[in-house]
């Protein structure tokens, strides 16, 4: 196959630009001057002045959670707590779980919080339960790490945060393995219709790789999936001596996932000024990468708030001789609150920034209503680059929409309506975002050398967008739209031609 009569945009400095790229099975066969390559009988696509460009990356998403919860009822975007008990109202169903998410009371009018009025919270680190739903769990509510609301009475309010509404969940709110599979494969497609090509999914505790798995074997995967496993199971992964990317070409298994603190949305970030919640201390993740490290495992550590990233920070300090030696690409995810003294550490240390670009407009308010005095530190995505930090971009779907593109707009314009950037020394060029999307997130799985640009011997692992982004101005970029999707030299999404 040739691509011809477009601008592709390889992604990789020695040859930024190409007028045409030939495909051969899986891969990039080569760029300009392709009609002199040994194609037999080659099928010519006709760009019509369309841009291609390296397949999208989603470096952090909770993919099977967010493929189920499009079928949940969607609380995001309520102005109060009214208009959240009206959209629920309209949706129960007598005698059934009522299942939702998205809410974030810290948006709404009058300060009201949710109580027992099940339904997750817009960061999935809450989750609000009517009163029967607290029957069923029969006072089985308290568990290290975790928080249970009460109310003067020392009566539970119905929301539980942090480790107390993982386990409720866990423990009463299980949704089969088929439910999941049939949501995914749907999601799958809504993915690829985005441009996405490659997802690194953090859902390793609902058992998500058997799940992919199962699309896998039915024919119904079209991606390629960076599994995460819970850091608990390392020793189950050690007894099988298996080591980190073991898998198929779509599906590996990659890495551990390690929590040390809450998030910002439900303050339960860990922050140096004392408040938040620890769920792991410095000290025990330091002993969870030694032995991850010898048993050849990578961490990826959700750290958000300033005292998190710091005790994060130092734990890869004290234990780098042993990861480094062994090869590892160790991450942290979100580093959302950063004191100025850590920041160059990342770059010093070689461990990756897993950062979401669309928190930075979606949590704005909040940063500046609970974080004023450390906005500096705050989404500071151009100030770690600036160290030489690696930076990847994901959407933390459920969280945000799993839509890189919306990712890419966000890091460039630091905003995605009507209001002016927020702080926009902070926004990144289009180059920067779309390296944090394509090609950053290759070098996370080991594969910078098989995918993420568009050179010849790569996979051809791409999206072509109706027009190039290059040429439009930051204010016209969220108006660029995926055309199709190609993972592996096939067309996985609107094969051509196009009108």
């Amino acid at each position: 196959m040739i691509l011809e009569n477009g601008v592709i945009r390889t992604l990789d400095p020695s040859l930024p630009e190409t007028r045409a790229l030939a495909i051969a099975g899986e891969r990039i066969a080569g760029g300009v001057g392709v009609h002199e390559t040994a194609l037999a009988s080659p099928e010519t696509v006709d760009l019509g002045g369309r841009c291609v460009l390296p397949g999208f990356t989603d470096s952090h998403t909770h993919f099977p959670t967010w493929a189920v919860a499009q079928h949940e009822v969607k609380l995001d975007g309520c102005a109060s707590l009214d208009e959240a008990l009206e959209r629920l109202r309209t949706a129960t169903a007598p005698g059934e779980w009522l299942r939702g998410y998205g809410w974030r009371s810290g948006d709404w009018a009058g300060g009201r919080d949710p109580t027992r009025a099940a339904l997750i919270a817009k960061d999935y680190h809450s989750l609000w339960l009517n009163t029967a739903a607290l029957e069923r769990a029969g006072g089985d509510l308290e568990v290290e790490g975790g928080v249970v609301e009460r109310d003067p009475r020392g009566e539970p309010t119905g929301v539980l945060r942090e480790e107390a509404a993982w386990r409720f969940k866990e423990r009463y709110l299980t949704i089969p393995a088929g439910e999941y599979v049939d949501a995914m494969r749907t999601g799958v497609k809504v993915a690829n219709a985005r441009g996405v090509t490659c997802v690194n999914d953090k859902d390793g505790w609902l058992g998500a790789a058997g799940l992919w798995q199962r699309l896998e074997q039915q024919g119904s995967l079209t991606l390629r999936v960076w599994q995460s496993v819970p850091h608990a199971r390392l020793s189950d992964l050690r007894a099988l001596a298996l080591r980190g990317g073991v898998g198929s070409p779509l599906l590996r298994i990659g890495y551990l996932k390690v929590f040390m603190d809450g998030t910002l949305g439900s303050q339960t970030a860990w922050m140096l000024d004392g408040s938040g919640v620890q769920i792991t201390s410095g000290e025990e993740l330091a002993e969870i990468v030694r032995e991850g490290a010898e048993a050849g495992w990578p961490v990826a550590v959700h750290a958000i708030g300033d005292r998190a990233n710091r005790e994060a920070l130092d734990a890869f300090e004290q234990t780098r001789e042993l990861w480094q030696t062994a090869g590892l690409r160790q991450r942290i995810e979100h580093a959302q609150c950063l004191d100025a003294q850590d920041l160059p550490r990342f770059a010093e240390l070689g461990v990756a920034v897993s950062a979401q670009f669309t928190h930075a407009p979606s949590d704005r308010d909040l940063a500046e209503r609970f974080w004023p005095d450390r906005l500096d530190g705050t989404y500071a995505f151009r100030s770690l680059l600036e160290t030489g930090a690696l930076l990847a971009n994901g959407s933390d779907a459920p969280i945000e929409e799993l839509d890189p593109w919306a990712g890419v707009v966000a890091g460039v314009r630091r905003t995605l309506d009507d209001r002016p950037p927020w702080r926009p020394e902070e926004a990144l060029t289009l180059n920067q975002a779309l390296h944090a999307t394509c090609v950053a997130p290759a070098w996370l799985s080991h594969e910078e050398r098989v995918r993420g640009t568009l050179v010849p011997g790569r996979l051809a692992d791409l999206v072509v967008l109706d027009r190039d982004p290059h040429a439009c101005e930051p204010e016209e970029l969220q108006q660029v739209q995926v055309v199709a999707t190609m993972v592996a030299g096939r067309w996985v999404h609107n094969p051509p031609p196009w009108d």
